[in-house]
């Protein structure tokens, strides 16, 4: 134990169901016991923890954190174990202490950063959230979850996913098959972000309810959100028209979230960029908020952070050049 004093706690489980706090072949037990590098065992109803201080606290608080999944859920998923996995001892005790997480059908999903943090807390407090950064940094993924979670909990009666059928220059015109197969490839991260929460045949399910509704942006024109969670994925890649008529799509009880990286434009003309101009439009509106990205919150693998930083060098110097 690197000389460090040794400790030992008794942590109950008679307030939750031991034999699915502890699942197959007692997973969630060995799974402390990777993560922590503390001894670990169960007598009746309470796991002994033992191992530094360190450890032990460690122990506690991931104790903590998955019986709130099993109270809330009813369950512990496989991916609830890799989701924690990856999380540090400072992010598991920072969840410890507030409810920053947030509960999907098949997983709970788990803020990494500080800014994911701030996006997670303004979503929920505020009616329009502009979230701007680079890719791999939770924009869409986190809305999605949010959405998942206001369907669940009755604040919202409907989920609206859309984007702007505009990439690398294409049109849909030149694209082979009817509409649905042309429209599908601009749609598929949207679904790729829901299949992992929820599973296909819920996905479906909704969407046959009309519960939830995945379409491109120019579906959008002449409706108005009531009781909805609307998410405007990609959101660079709209023009500015397009993005006043979105805007003004908001109905009562509706929170629209805006997603998108403003150094990825694939429009003709960048400067008409829709997501630009609303940063200066929009500033300082009272009930809408600006949350901001950088590299420090990409999370996938490590060379995108290392990609994202030599873009940015890259782009640093040619300005510089021009100027």
């Amino acid at each position: 134990m690197d000389n460090e004093k040794a400790s030992r706690v008794k942590i109950p489980l008679d307030d939750v169901d031991t034999k699915k706090f502890l699942g197959v072949n007692d997973r969630t037990l060995r799974f402390i016991k990777d993560k922590t590098g503390a001894r670990v065992w169960l007598e009746g109803d309470d796991l002994f923890a033992e191992g530094s201080e360190k450890q032990v606290e460690l122990v506690r608080k991931l104790v903590g954190v998955l019986k709130s999944i099993l109270v809330q859920r009813g369950f512990i998923s496989e991916d609830d174990i890799r989701d924690i996995s990856e999380l540090n001892e400072e992010e598991v005790s920072e969840h410890t202490k507030e409810d920053i997480f947030i509960d999907t059908p098949r997983r709970r999903v788990y803020p990494r950063t500080p800014n994911q943090i701030e996006y997670i807390k303004a979503i929920r407090m505020y009616d329009i959230v502009v979230g701007i950064g680079p890719a791999g940094t939770g924009k869409t993924y986190l809305a999605v979850a949010l959405a998942l979670e206001f369907l669940k909990r009755g604040k919202v009666e409907k989920i609206i996913l859309t984007r702007p059928a505009v990439e690398a220059g294409e049109s849909l015109g030149f694209l082979p098959g009817d509409l649905e197969e042309k429209i599908n490839p601009y749609l598929t991260p949207l679904y790729d972000a829901l299949y992992s929460m929820m599973g296909y045949e819920r996905v479906r399910a909704l969407v046959q309810r009309r519960i939830l509704e995945i379409a491109p942006l120019a579906y959008m024109r002449g409706r108005t959100f009531h009781d909805s969670f609307v998410i405007l994925d990609e959101a660079q890649n709209t023009k500015a028209v397009q993005m006043k008529m979105f805007l003004t799509r908001l109905g009562l009880r509706s929170k629209l979230v805006l997603t998108g990286d403003i150094t990825q434009i694939d429009l003709p003309d960048e400067g008409h960029s829709g997501l630009v101009e609303i940063q200066r439009v929009l500033r300082g509106i009272k009930g809408i908020r600006f949350v901001y990205f950088g590299k420090e919150d990409v999370i996938r693998h490590r060379l995108v952070k290392d990609i994202v930083e030599a873009y940015e060098k890259f782009q640093s110097e040619k300005n510089k050049k021009v100027e």
